[in-house]
């Protein structure tokens, strides 16, 4: 009996090591960067639904044999009052993208951070690249990505117009805004400025690593709207070199926010695990290096022509630079992730120019002087006037 006392008392332990230990360096206190962590507007609420679009059909994928229709599983979070309800007002509207095998709950610190402040947030589980798509995750999937998410806003819009939906009469439909991860940050930049399938609703873009080699300055000029990059420089998935570090050349209104030693994985929630790991983003290089197919056939030509923008260079190969070098704690980088999504969005979407100034200044200046493992440049051309 004793020899059993004392397993259960080391595996308590243990556990509580594992979930408790190495917490992030604390957030300085007396800063706007630790004022905004802590703002909590309004409690959230959230609802699953599962959304059928019969207009479109999803391709066979190994032993999947396809649909003739396009299936998400979906959850969408906004704002509530102190009586439960939706708060008061109409909000703007943020649609999140998850990356490849992954799901729409993984942005869940950022999503519920956005909704507690204000935002009505929607993400789905695209039927192909998410964690359990049927046949395994294809990755050239993401082509129809881009116009599910404009299904999404269409879906959100006619709810905001149903006087028997929760979110009647609450969403803006002149704030809407794209965010993702990874692949999802790609959705979202498709979405946003592909010749054909940009939706112009969409009024501002937050891409939080998400790949951009395959995409020209030509490709920008389709859409005048402000893009954030949030990029980690020792991301070994999605190598900051040649896919963040160009966007101030390429794209005119556009922002690069850098976090120092971040990595891929650590942007990602249900990572925190990896925060034991000297860099997160090794778990992925051996499971990704294990399924790329160098033998695949190209398919960037079902993005575009190079006329419209996208390119035929090769593609730079993720996970090539090994050992990898020591990278920031997962849960500090989630904090950053947070901040700097949030003030983004707060600099487009806020009520009142003086508050969209605050957060512009916030995050190009302010943040910066906060916080010494991030750095934010601006492209040469970015409209400082359009406040």
């Amino acid at each position: 009996m004793r020899i059993v006392v004392v397993v259960v008392i080391v595996l308590a332990v243990g556990l509580a090591v594992l979930l408790l230990g190495r917490q992030p360096t604390p957030i300085a206190a007396h800063t706007m960067t630790s004022s905004i962590l802590a703002s909590k507007q309004f409690d959230v609420g959230r609802q699953d639904i599962r959304l059928v679009d019969n207009s479109r059909a999803t391709q066979a994928n190994n032993e999947f044999v396809g649909s003739d229709q396009r299936v998400l599983q979906t959850s969408f979070w906004f704002p509530l009052n102190e009586q439960g309800s939706v708060a008061a007002g109409k909000h703007p509207l943020i649609v999140y993208s998850h990356g490849l095998s992954s799901s729409r709950l993984n942005g869940r610190h950022i999503i519920e951070f956005l909704a507690s402040n204000g935002y009505v947030v929607i993400a789905a589980d695209f039927p192909l690249t998410h964690k359990k798509a049927p046949g395994g995750q294809k990755v050239k999937d993401v082509v129809n990505q881009p116009r599910d998410l404009s299904f999404l806003i269409d879906t959100v819009l006619s709810w905001s117009a149903d006087e028997q939906h929760v979110l009647y009469n609450h969403v803006d439909d002149t704030r809407i805004g794209a965010t993702g991860i990874s692949l999802g940050g790609f959705t979202s930049t498709l979405a946003a400025y592909h010749p054909v399938w940009r939706d112009s609703r969409i009024k501002a873009v937050a891409s939080i690593a998400g790949p951009s080699q395959s995409l020209s300055p030509l490709f920008y000029s389709h859409a005048e709207i402000p893009f954030l990059m949030l990029a980690g420089d020792i991301d070994a998935i999605v190598p900051y070199g040649a896919h963040a570090l160009p966007i101030l050349e390429r794209v005119p209104d556009a922002s690069l926010v850098t976090i120092k030693d971040g990595t891929h994985l650590g942007f990602a929630g249900n990572t925190g695990i990896l925060r034991w790991l000297n860099n997160a983003d090794s778990i992925g290089c051996r499971a990704l290096l294990k399924r790329i197919d160098t033998k695949e056939e190209p398919w960037h030509d079902l993005l575009g022509t190079v006329e419209q923008g996208i390119s035929r260079e090769p593609v730079t190969l993720p996970c090539q630079t090994m050992p990898l070098p020591k990278g920031m704690n997962p849960l500090h980088q989630q904090l950053l992730t947070k901040t700097v999504v949030y003030s983004f969005f707060e600099s487009q979407f806020a009520e009142g120019v003086d508050t969209r100034q605050k957060y512009d200044r916030y995050l190009h200046k302010l943040l910066p002087n906060e916080s010494t493992n991030i750095s934010v440049q601006r492209s040469r051309s970015y409209k400082l006037s359009r406040f």
